[in-house]
């Protein structure tokens, strides 16, 4: 059960659209949900299970953040790391360099690198199939029934849906570290003996874009997955957190965003509920991992 707090929604401000008009989303499966309320505010085919690829990687970051990672301790790159990572993108990551484990979270949260998963689980004392137990138990903690983990990296299986990623990033979101991190545009990783320096720059283009108050996400890709995009943004100081999934473009994702970002900042006319703050609340409501408000 996830607890928001339920505001009374005021009127959207007078302008051009019809109040039917929602965003032209392209990705197969998506969903904006307000962070605060826990309430929706637009969906497509939210609640449709599919891969989700590298997206994945936010409960890696969440599993090992649970199993008391040392941050400032460092892991070493093997040939374990190499195999989790084969079939995905060239990693940066080079074999036998031990880089900090806060290191590992930014190059694999920020840039995706598929060595960093594992090499991060044994970090925090797990093998990779206990990595993916503890996703899967992380995944039964935020009461995400239809989130599953097969694999660290996400090249190889995992599901979930377009509301249970946005709720699971919003979860995410809450650890400070994890939100510096996500928040990032570009770092540089340096291995311990400074034989490798590495410059990764976040695959969260409209992070780096700026056009909008972006707080961070993650992005990922697979044939199976299609091009996926999970965020979370600030609109008159109100946050809401994204899922994009199973697009079939690199762009179309952050094109999405965009489209929603625009619609939001217009007011979100015919939306499942106002974006704007109210004067007042109204009293606290219960809200279920489904992101619904259950019934009386």
């Amino acid at each position: 059960m996830l607890a928001f707090a339920a505001a009374l929604v005021t009127p959207v401000r007078a302008i051009a659209w019809a109040d039917t008009d929602l965003p032209a989303v392209k990705s197969r499966s998506a969903v904006v949900i307000d962070a605060e309320t826990g309430a929706e505010v637009y969906s497509k085919d939210a609640d449709a299970v599919r891969a989700i690829a590298s997206t994945t990687k936010i409960f890696v970051a969440m599993a090992v953040r649970a199993h008391a990672l040392d941050l400032d301790a460092y892991t070493e790159i093997t040939p374990t790391d190499a195999k989790s990572a084969k079939g995905g993108a060239r990693t940066r990551l080079d074999l036998g360099q031990q880089f900090s484990n806060r290191d590992l979270l930014r190059a694999m949260l920020m840039a995706s690198d598929n060595r960093a998963p594992t090499a991060l689980g044994r970090g925090a004392g797990m093998t990779p199939d206990e990595l993916v137990a503890a996703m899967n138990e992380v995944a039964k903690g935020l009461h995400l029934k239809r989130t599953k983990f097969t694999d660290p990296t996400g090249l190889r299986g995992n599901v979930s849906t377009a509301r249970e990623m946005a709720l699971a990033l919003h979860a995410a979101l809450q650890d400070d570290v994890l939100r510096e991190i996500m928040g990032r545009d570009y770092t540089i990783v340096e291995s311990k003996d400074g034989y490798s320096k590495v410059h990764y720059g976040s695959t969260n283009m409209p992070l780096r874009a700026k056009k909008w108050d972006v707080i961070g996400g993650k992005t990922g890709y697979t044939e199976a997955a299609g091009y996926c995009y999970i965020t979370a943004a600030r609109f008159d100081s109100r946050e809401l957190v994204m899922a994009f999934l199973g697009a079939d473009g690199k762009q179309t994702r952050f094109a999405d965003f965009d489209r929603v970002a625009t619609w939001l900042d217009h007011g979100a006319p015919g939306a499942k509920i106002a974006t704007k703050r109210p004067a007042r609340a109204k009293a606290k409501l219960d809200v279920v991992a489904s992101g619904r408000v259950p019934k009386e």
